[in-house]
């Protein structure tokens, strides 16, 4: 195929993994460690370097139309996230990093197996295998640790204000463990997953672009005012923190403190603007430009209370989850389980960061068969990941097949990439032909 599109064949092969997160949902934009595994589904784009200064872009998947751009001052414009832009997002990153005053042109050939829009990190496994082509085409070499910090970068020339969760595990994952991800600076851990257990990604069928909604953006938000007006309350610079992690590293306290804190100082009622002002002693016009991001200045309440609740909590579970895994006692499966139904829990209920359709399929899981079952990635959307005892994935498998695909058309349709499970798998990588 690239050979008809271009009419010469590739000289490289990359490609960079979607992952599934176990536990840790919407934290690593808070400064909290994150525990995911990159899945065997990937992103994998075939290249040949040419003399001209152009990117030509195409994609196996014909319903994806062509590109083409010079590869010198890219403008990604951040109205309509479509499928070229993730890739000049992880172009320009590169080429910024090394101020690339003549970057090799491309002719670049696509093809991915991560579902799109499902909370498997397609998006980020696109910008981090964009990014690892640029290096391989330009003669550059980065730590795998640099180049996910660069792409985590990035991302966000198209609009998402992400924690670095996704790109990490794409380039540090590897094959049989899952990975505690902990950042400034960015590090990951091996989390040896137990042996008795299964994890089953389900695909709700329900599509959700985080590039494209203001859900998460405006989650970063309340967020950071969260961390503004707690470092207030207790005498903090607060104009120089910007996540829930500063204050507690500030303070010196447990995440448990931390609860009983946000507990004291902020109220379950959302907060307007207004408000939000007058606790940090601001204008409304000093808001919006100096602490809410473009995407976020029309917003007119924020909750602040059930978020901090959910990420300081959520956050102690990650830690307990891995610590489970280390000491492996008898009940671990057990344990694990309950930790993923809390952390469900408190996505919804706390981060309300799910939808109808993710409570059903959650439900159905749990119902035949699964010891925890969460939504992973962002939410509003996208898969469920559940931990099934390997002796009764068999018939797990089938009954949510039966309870949640079969009678409906468009969920039938997608069913062959939506239920599977899944293992650790490895990292990002280049292969040339031999």
């Amino acid at each position: 195929m690239f050979i008809s599109k271009f009419g010469s064949a590739p000289k490289f092969y990359a490609r960079a993994p979607g992952r599934v997160n176990l536990i840790g949902e919407h934290i690593d934009y808070c400064g909290y460690a994150v525990l995911p595994m990159a899945i065997e589904q990937d992103i994998l784009i075939a290249v040949e370097p040419v003399k001209t200064q152009v990117v030509q872009l195409a994609n196996t998947n014909s319903s994806y139309l062509n590109f083409s751009t010079g590869v010198n001052n890219i403008q990604i414009n951040k109205t309509k996230p479509q499928w070229h832009k993730y890739f000049l997002c992880g172009l320009k990153g590169v080429q910024e990093h090394f101020g690339l005053n003549n970057p090799t042109g491309m002719n670049c050939l696509l093809d991915g197996t991560i579902p799109p829009s499902s909370g498997l990190s397609s998006s980020s496994a696109l910008v981090c295998c964009a990014g690892l082509v640029t290096l391989r085409a330009n003669g550059k070499t980065l730590s795998k640790v640099e180049l996910a910090e660069i792409c985590t970068k990035s991302e966000r020339y198209i609009g998402t204000e992400g924690g670095g969760m996704d790109q990490a595990i794409s380039f540090l994952a590897e094959e049989g463990t899952a990975k505690l991800i902990e950042f400034s600076p960015l590090r990951a851990t091996d989390v040896r997953l137990p042996s008795g257990a299964a994890f089953v990604i389900a695909n709700s069928c329900v599509e959700m672009n985080k590039a494209a909604t203001s859900h998460y953006n405006i989650r970063v938000m309340e967020c950071r005012l969260a961390t503004k007006l707690l470092s207030k309350s207790k005498g903090l610079n607060w104009e120089k923190m910007l996540k829930l992690h500063d204050v507690q590293t500030k303070l010196g306290v447990s995440l448990e403190e931390m609860l009983t804190i946000v507990e004291e100082v902020l109220h379950p009622e959302p907060y307007s603007t207004e408000e939000i002002c007058k606790c940090l002693g601001i204008s409304l016009e000093e808001l919006r430009s100096q602490i809410l991001s473009e995407n976020t200045q029309d917003v007119s309440t924020f909750k602040l209370y059930q978020r901090a609740k959910h990420v300081y909590s959520e956050a102690a579970r990650v830690l307990e989850f891995k610590k489970i895994c280390n000491e492996a006692p008898a009940n671990a499966i057990q344990l694990l389980g309950d930790l993923m139904n809390q952390s469900y829990i408190s996505c919804r209920e706390m981060y309300e960061c799910s939808c109808p359709e993710l409570d059903r399929l959650v439900d159905i899981c749990l119902q035949f068969g699964a010891i925890g079952s969460r939504l992973t990635g962002a939410g509003w959307g996208g898969c469920t990941v559940s931990m099934v005892p390997t002796d009764k994935l068999d018939t797990f498998l089938k009954n949510v097949k039966e309870a949640y695909y079969q009678n409906n058309v468009q969920r039938l349709a997608l069913e062959n990439n939506s239920l599977f499970a899944t293992k650790p798998g490895r990292g990002a990588l280049v292969f040339v032909e031999a």
